[in-house]
Formats: structure tokens, sequence, C-alpha cells
């Protein structure tokens, strides 16, 4: 079975989030049972991290969308990558979506309509001759129109669409729907219209064969007008039609204690004397003064929907119980300013570094006593996961993904609403817990023996493309 596995990040080349971190895992983790390919904007940060690169098709301008060529590459283990070159949108420093400053670019609406429209020209075939998929497996909204673009063009190879995160759905004016080369009978409620605005999201919602998103409880929250953002109804009809499913998504094999390479030093559940050398390390790395209190580390993108301001508002309580808390993240102004003018009044005790780097982030989890994930939602969540690898007890609140693989009281804790008091409550039971040295080893083994590898997740998959593919067989 051909998949074309369309998305905006891949961890090999981009990354901003857990999207990339998912797209560099889920394909690998199906090539066994189907010819998976990859494609992704040519970004220039890609560009510059890739070898070899050979040009197999072109697409034709489309109303104000450019242009460009297709180019493929293949990772150092075989995997290919198709990259859509066009210089005009996708060479500019910053991140795939804003600039230096943070700002999205304002023509992103053009630049993502591209990406999915070539990516629906190489589903058909119509890019490389050699190559066409059966299925397109593609992800939030950047990749959401390519759906539409196969649908308006009548091919219709079975087209999945998994939502990472409902939150941001690719709003743009009306007049996008000419420069996108949308039709214009598409500005409807069964279509790309959402309040008088153009949905990329939405488009996928509506024009997809099937819809996942990242936990079996985030599918449920979704049709909800608590967290379904305004598109509760089109997503619980399409529950209704059994065209909604969760399927969680899972870690890679690096995330192993004993043999990750940017560690202080290395260890395993029991070996505890390497886990207080990874804390005390991270002490030192972060700035923090010597301490014989618990650690809490944040490793997050600084935004509300992470409950920033909730660590903010017990950090005091944290810090005066005799714990210590390091933060590693970029996002909001307000709350980089905010953690910083924290810092600034507990130093030796509050450390934040505005800045990502896995190298790092993997430091804080293995030094780190406890990881706090206090977001308001949160579809999957990869950093509960990472942490307990690592022997780091997460306290997060009980919503999506948090709720599926943090035991309460027995690998992590979870607390029931986003508010300070129920926050602290998880707090509370964390310093209670690490007072009582045998049950925090206690937990800290059963977390780190918790399996959160692809396997149960990409079986998953494989049924379902097979059952998209209608009745086409991935070996088992």
């Amino acid at each position: 079975m051909h998949v074309l596995f369309v998305t905006s990040e891949f961890d090999d080349f981009v990354r901003v989030g857990g999207l990339g971190a998912v797209s560099a895992a889920l394909p690998r983790a199906l090539r066994a049972n189907a010819d998976v390919r990859v494609i992704l904007p040519g970004y220039r940060s890609v560009l510059q991290n890739v070898g070899s690169l050979e040009i197999v098709g072109h697409c034709p301008a489309i109303a104000e969308l450019p242009p460009c060529d297709i180019g493929k590459v293949e990772t150092e283990d075989g995997l290919p990558v198709f990259l859509v070159l066009c210089p005009s949108l996708y060479d500019r420093s910053g991140n795939p979506y804003g600039d230096e400053n943070g700002r999205d670019w304002l023509d992103n609406d053009v630049r993502f309509a591209r990406f999915a429209s070539a990516a629906a020209a190489l589903a058909c075939g119509e890019v490389d001759p050699c190559w066409r998929a059966d299925l397109v497996h593609t992800n939030d909204w950047q990749g959401a129109l390519t759906p539409a673009y196969l649908a308006w063009r009548g091919a219709r190879p079975a087209t999945l669409l998994t939502i990472h995160n409902l939150a941001y759905q690719g709003l743009f004016s009306r007049s996008t729907l000419r420069r996108i080369g949308a039709p214009e009978s598409s500005f409807a409620i069964d279509g790309l219209e959402f309040y008088g605005k153009v949905s990329f999201l939405k488009a996928g919602l509506i024009y997809s064969s099937h819809l996942t998103t990242v936990s079996q409880t985030y599918a449920r929250e979704i049709t909800t007008p608590e967290f379904g953002c305004g598109l509760q109804g089109v997503l619980a009809k399409r529950h209704q039609e059994q065209r909604l499913s969760g399927i969680l998504n899972g870690i890679d094999e690096s995330w192993d204690p004993r043999t990750c390479p940017t560690l202080a030093a290395p260890f395993a559940a029991g070996e505890w004397r390497g886990k207080r050398e990874n804390a005390d390390h991270v002490r030192k790395e972060f700035g923090l003064a010597v301490s014989r209190g618990p650690l809490f580390g944040l490793v997050a993108r600084l935004v509300h929907q992470k409950g920033v301001d909730l660590v903010l508002g017990a950090a005091e309580t944290i810090v005066n119980s005799g714990g210590q808390l390091v933060i590693m993240g970029r996002g909001e102004p307000r709350f980089e300013q905010a953690l910083q003018v924290a810092q600034q009044g507990r130093p030796g005790s509050i450390s934040v570094s505005l800045d990502f780097n896995d190298a790092g982030a993997r430091r804080i989890f293995a030094g780190s006593d406890f990881t706090l994930m206090p977001s308001r939602f949160e579809p999957c969540g990869l950093s509960q996961m990472y942490a307990q690898r690592f022997g780091s007890l997460p306290i997060g609140r009980k919503t999506g993904g948090l709720s599926e693989t943090i035991s309460d009281g027995e690998t992590g804790f979870l607390f029931a609403d986003a508010s300070p008091e129920s926050f602290l409550s998880g707090i509370c039971r964390a310093f209670g817990a690490y007072a009582d040295k045998a049950r925090l080893n206690s937990m800290r083994s059963g977390a780190m023996r918790q399996s959160f590898g692809w396997s149960r997740s990409a079986d998953e998959y494989r049924k379902l493309y097979s059952r998209l593919g209608h009745g086409m067989a991935i070996a088992a």
C-alpha cells in the first residue's frame, strides 16, 4: 500500500513541537507493512540539512499559488521524503510558521495551500511518474487542505486527517478562497466557511475519509463545547458516522536512560545514584543552588494552554516548601517575561531557559523529580511519557492523553481542574511522596517500566489504513 504522509514538521530536519517527533516516528513504524513516504515544505532550515536532492517533478501555478518543484531525498535509514521547493514561500529565516519574533507569516494561507495542493498532485501521480498514493495521511491545519484539493480534482484516494491540536485551525479572511484557487461553492457550512472566515482545518474535517486524534479521551472531548473550539458539531457528526477515532501517540526508543548519550550519567530503575548525578548536573548546568529538596521541571511551549500561569502561581509555594524549579521553552512574551521576573526574585531556586534543545530537555527529565503539566487541555502530550521513562513523575491535569498515560498515585499525579487550588493539591501530593523515599522510588520504578513505544499505535494505524484502503490488505 502506498501512503503519503503530509506534515509541516519532521524531526530529522525541522521541529517546532510534538508534531515533528510524531511525523518522524510513525512513518518509520509503518514502513515494514506499507510504502510510506513523507512530504514536507522545503524550508530554508530543511534544505540546509539535507544531502543529495533529486528533482522528480513540477507543479504549475494555481490562482495566486506560485509554481513549485518537488524534490526527493532519503533519510539516513532510507525513508523517502519529498520536499516542496518554492523559495519565495519557504526560503525564510525564523520557524516554519513565523519570523524570528514569533509573528505568523502574513501569507501562511498561500504557503500551506501551495504545500497541500502539491501533496494532492503527488498523491494523484501527477508529479513523480513512478509513484502515486493509495492513501493520504495528513496532519493538522497546515496539510488539511490536501483532501479538499483531491476532492475538487475529482480524485479520491482514501484520506485521513490527524488532529494534533484543534485549537490551531488555520483561519483566514474570505479573500483567501480566491488566492488558493478554491471553488466559490466551497465557502459554505459544509465546506471551508467558519464564522465568516476560511478554515483550513475545517476543510480537512469535511473532506477527509476519516479523522483521528491523538488519544481516545481527546477524541471524546472535542465533540463537546468545552474542547470543540466551535467545531464540535462537525466532530460530533463524524463521531456518529464512526469516522472519528483516537489513537494514542508513542515515543521512540531513544528515550532510554540506560543508553541516552546526552545524560550526565546513565541509570536504570533502581539505580538511583545515577538519577542523583543527573540532578546534580542539572542544578549546576542551570545555575541552581545545591539542594536536598525536590526538583520540579517544566519543558513546554510557554502558552496559556500549557497552564504556565498556574506554574507561576505555584512557584512561590514550591520554593517555600524546599523545592526548586527549572523551566525550558519559548512562547508568549508575557509568560517569558513573567518567568524571568520570577527567576530574578528567587535566584538559585528558579531557573528559566528561554530556548529549546533536545539534549537539555532530556537532562531536565533525567534530573528532575517531578514534571509539571497543568495543561488546560492536552490532546496527547509527549512530555509525560518522556518524564516517566526518565524517572520524573508527572503532575498533570486529568485531561486528554494525560489521563491515559499517567496512573494516578502510581506513576505520577493527576488533578481535576485547571485551577490554582487543584494544581497545588497535586504538588502537595508530590511533596508527600518525596518525603517517603520508599514510595518515591517505587513510583519511579513503575513509571520507568511503562511502555510508550509505537508498536501498539502503529498496529491501530495499519488496521485503519487497511479499512480505508477499501480492503487493500497490509501484511501483519
